[in-house]
C-alpha cells in the first residue's frame, strides 16, 4: 500500500492530502523505464568492454595459439635457412669448384618474386603482416631449395661424367710388373732393331714371355682387333672416349672382339711377336685427339712411387727398340 502524503495549507491552517494526478504518474513511470533502459544499455556497454564472453575468450585463445604457431614456424624457417646456407656454401666453394662449374650468385639464390602482389588475399586482417611475412619467407625458402636442388642435379651429372672420365683414362700399365722381364724401350728416339737407324719410337715396349696377359689400361670400346696395320701385327685399339685411344701391338692372340666394351684391368690379349717385332714383347701407344703422347705419363693407377721412378729411369734410356 502506497504511502499517503500531505501538505500544509496556510490559508486553512490545516494539512491537506496530496492528490496524485493520473497523467503525472504515467509520466513518472515512463521516465523511470527510460532511465532503467539507459542504465541497462550503459551496463551492457561497459560489460562488453571489460568482461569477455565465453566465445570471445575462446577466440582470443585461438588467436594467441595461432600467433605462437607462426612464431614456431618462423623459427623452423630460420633453422632451414641456416642448414640451406651451409649446403650452398659447400656447393659454391667445394663441389662446383672441384667440377669446374661456376658458383651460383647470391642474387640468383635469393631472387624475389616479381609481378603481381602474391599476398593480397592476406591483407585487411588484424595479423595480416605476420601472415604475409611468414608466407613470403616460406616462398623464398622453397625457391632457394629449388635452385640448390637443380645445382646438385648438375653436380651429380658432372660427378658421374668425372667418374667415367677417370675410369676411361688409360691409367695402368698394360703388363703387370711380375710378368715383365724388363722394360725394353721407352717413348722417344731409339735405334731401329732392323735398320740400326736412329728414329722416333712412338710407344713403350714391355718385354714378357709369349702368352703373358695384356690388360686394358682404361674403360672403353674395342675399335680394332686385327693385323691390318703395317708393322703392328696382331693388335688391338681401344677407344676410351674423351679423345683417348690406346694401342696394343705384336700380340700372340686376342681375348676380345671389335665393338666389345671393356673395363680397366680386363684381359684383352696375350703378348706375342707378330708383325715387325724382334722378340716377344708388347708395344703400347696412347693417342690423345689423334696425336701420339708419352704413355708413361698415365701410369698412376697401379704403380708405387718407387716403381714409377724406376720405370721412368729405364724409359728415358736411348737404347734399341724391339720393333
Amino acid at each position: 500500500m502506497s504511502k499517503v502524503k500531505y501538505y500544509y495549507d496556510s490559508e486553512t491552517l490545516s494539512y491537506r492530502k496530496i492528490e496524485r494526478k493520473k497523467g503525472r504518474t504515467i509520466k513518472f513511470g515512463m521516465l523511470f523505464l527510460l532511465a532503467a533502459a539507459l542504465f541497462g544499455f550503459f551496463f551492457v556497454f561497459i560489460a562488453s568492454q571489460f568482461i569477455e564472453s565465453p566465445r570471445e575468450r575462446a577466440l582470443k585463445h585461438e588467436l594467441t595459439n595461432l600467433q605462437l604457431q607462426y612464431d614456431l614456424l618462423n623459427k623452423r624457417v630460420d633453422n632451414a635457412f641456416a642448414a640451406l646456407e651451409s649446403v650452398e656454401e659447400r656447393d659454391n666453394n667445394i663441389y662446383r669448384l672441384y667440377f669446374e662449374a661456376n658458383p651460383i650468385p647470391e642474387e640468383q639464390r635469393r631472387a624475389g618474386f616479381g609481378g603481381i602482389n602474391r599476398y593480397s588475399k592476406f591483407e585487411g586482417f588484424d595479423n595480416s603482416q605476420l601472415v604475409i611475412e611468414s608466407n613470403r619467407r616460406i616462398d623464398q625458402l622453397q625457391k632457394a631449395i629449388v635452385v640448390q636442388s637443380r645445382s646438385l642435379d648438375e653436380i651429380a651429372v658432372l660427378a658421374e661424367d668425372k667418374e667415367k672420365f677417370l675410369s676411361a683414362i688409360p691409367a695402368i700399365q698394360p703388363v703387370q710388373n711380375k710378368d715383365l722381364k724388363h722394360m725394353a724401350s721407352g717413348y722417344g728416339y731409339r735405334t731401329d732393331p732392323f735398320t740400326k737407324a736412329r728414329k722416333f719410337h712412338w710407344g713403350m715396349d714391355f718385354t714378357a714371355p709369349r702368352g703373358t696377359p695384356v690388360y686394358a689400361s682404361g674403360d672403353g670400346v674395342v675399335k680394332r682387333a686385327d693385323s691390318n696395320s703395317s708393322g703392328y701385327g696382331k693388335h688391338i685399339r681401344i677407344d676410351h672416349g674423351y679423345g683417348y685411344v690406346s694401342l696394343y701391338a705384336h700380340l700372340y692372340k686376342y681375348n676380345v672382339k671389335p665393338n666389345q666394351k671393356v673395363k680397366r684391368g680386363d684381359i684383352i690379349g696375350y703378348v706375342g711377336s707378330t708383325g715387325r717385332s724382334e722378340a716377344p714383347h708388347l708395344h703400347y701407344e696412347v693417342f690423345k685427339d689423334g696425336e701420339r703422347i708419352n704413355p708413361i705419363n698415365f701410369y698412376y693407377g697401379n704403380l708405387t712411387a718407387e716403381e714409377y721412378a724406376n720405370l721412368l729411369e729405364k724409359a728415358s734410356l736411348e737404347n734399341q727398340s724391339l720393333d
